[in-house]
C-alpha cells in the first residue's frame, strides 16, 4: 500500500486529494477543495494578484497540516491555467516549496490532458460505455480536451476556462443576467476555440463524452433535481444534451442572487457558473453528443495515481 497526497491548483480552486492506493484501487483518506481564484485578474493583467496568491498560501497550509497527520509518504503539486499565463509564477513557487516542501509542477495543458484523462477513465471500464472517450475538463482559465482509449491519443488545451470566459464577456453586470449581446460574443469566442480543437483532435472519432470538474458537475446536479450537492449521485451520471441547455438556458437567464439560492451550488461558482455551462453546451452542440458521462473523478485523481 502506498499513501499519497495530491494537490491540484487550478484558476479557480485548490484541491487536496488523500488517499491509499493498493490492489490497483484508490481509497479516498480526505477530498477538500476551496474556491481561491488564483487567477483572478490573469486575463488582463497577465500576473498573479498578491490577495489571491495569499488566498492560495492559506488553504494549502491547511492541506499541509492534514498531509503531516495522515503521514502521506509522497506528495505532488501541480499547477495549470492561470499559473502558466502568469509573469510573476516564481512568486506561486516560492509559496508552494516553504509550504509542502516540494517544487510544482506548472504543466503543459498537454500534461494536464494527459492526468485528466487517467483520473478520469480509471473506473469507466465497469460501466462499458462505448470507446473511444473523449475527456472535457473545463477549468478555470481553460479547457482541455482528450481523445483515448486505455490512454490519451490526441490532445488539446484552449483558453476557455468559465473564470477567463466571465471576466472577458460578463463580469460587469451588476449581479444581473447578461445580456444577448455579451452571450453571442462569449459562443463566437467559445465556438472559435472549439474549431481549434476539432483541427487538432479527431473530436468525430469519439463515441462517450466525460465531463469532468465543477461546472459539468454542477449542471449534472441541476439536471438531477438535486437540492444538495450530492457527489455518489453525481458520479457517473448521464445527462442529456436537452437537459444541458435547459440547464444552461436557466442559469444564463439568473441574477446572481437566483444562482446563488440554488442548493447545489459552491459560493465560488455563483459569478462563473452561467460561463462554465455555456462551454459544456457548446461543446455538445457542436461536436453532436447526445448525452455526457459526468465525472466526480478527474485531474485530482490522476495526479494521485501518477504517485502510485
Amino acid at each position: 500500500m502506498t499513501r499519497v497526497a495530491a494537490v491540484d491548483c487550478g484558476t479557480n480552486s485548490v484541491r487536496l486529494l488523500i488517499a491509499d492506493i493498493a490492489d490497483g484501487r484508490l481509497t479516498d483518506l480526505e477530498r477538500r477543495m476551496e474556491i481561491v481564484r488564483l487567477g483572478e485578474g490573469v486575463d488582463e493583467t497577465g500576473r498573479l494578484a498578491p490577495q489571491a496568491l495569499e488566498r492560495t498560501f492559506t488553504a494549502m497550509r491547511a492541506y499541509a497540516k492534514l498531509i503531516d497527520v495522515h503521514g502521506a509518504e509522497s506528495t505532488r503539486v501541480v499547477a495549470t491555467s492561470a499559473t502558466r499565463d502568469a509573469a510573476n509564477r516564481a512568486d506561486f513557487v516560492a509559496g508552494v516549496v516553504d509550504i509542502f516542501g516540494v517544487q510544482p509542477e506548472v504543466v503543459t495543458g498537454e500534461e494536464e490532458a494527459e492526468l485528466s484523462f487517467l483520473g478520469a477513465t480509471r473506473e469507466l471500464a465497469e460501466l462499458r460505455p462505448p470507446r473511444p472517450y473523449l475527456v472535457v475538463d473545463i477549468g478555470g482559465g481553460s479547457t482541455e480536451f482528450v481523445l483515448g482509449s486505455s490512454h490519451a491519443q490526441a490532445s488539446r488545451s484552449v483558453d476557455i476556462g468559465c473564470v477567463r470566459m466571465t471576466e472577458r464577456h460578463v463580469r460587469d453586470t451588476g449581479g444581473a443576467p447578461p445580456s444577448p449581446e455579451r452571450i453571442a460574443a462569449a459562443v463566437a469566442d467559445i465556438d472559435g476555440a472549439l474549431a481549434d480543437v476539432r483541427r487538432r483532435v479527431p473530436v468525430d472519432e469519439a463515441r462517450t463524452l466525460v465531463g469532468l470538474a465543477g461546472s459539468v458537475t454542477t449542471v449534472a446536479g441541476m439536471a438531477l433535481g438535486l437540492t444538495e450537492y450530492d457527489p455518489a449521485r453525481i458520479h457517473l451520471s448521464r445527462i442529456t444534451a436537452s437537459q444541458v441547455h435547459e440547464v444552461t438556458r436557466d442559469l444564463l437567464h439568473m441574477s446572481h442572487d437566483e444562482r446563488a439560492a440554488v442548493g447545489v451550488m459552491h459560493p465560488g461558482r455563483v459569478d462563473v457558473i452561467g460561463m462554465g455551462a455555456l462551454i459544456l453546451d457548446r461543446i455538445m452542440r457542436e461536436y453532436g453528443f447526445g448525452a455526457v458521462v459526468v465525472s466526480e473523478h478527474d485531474i485530482l485523481d490522476g495526479i494521485a495515481w501518477s504517485l502510485a
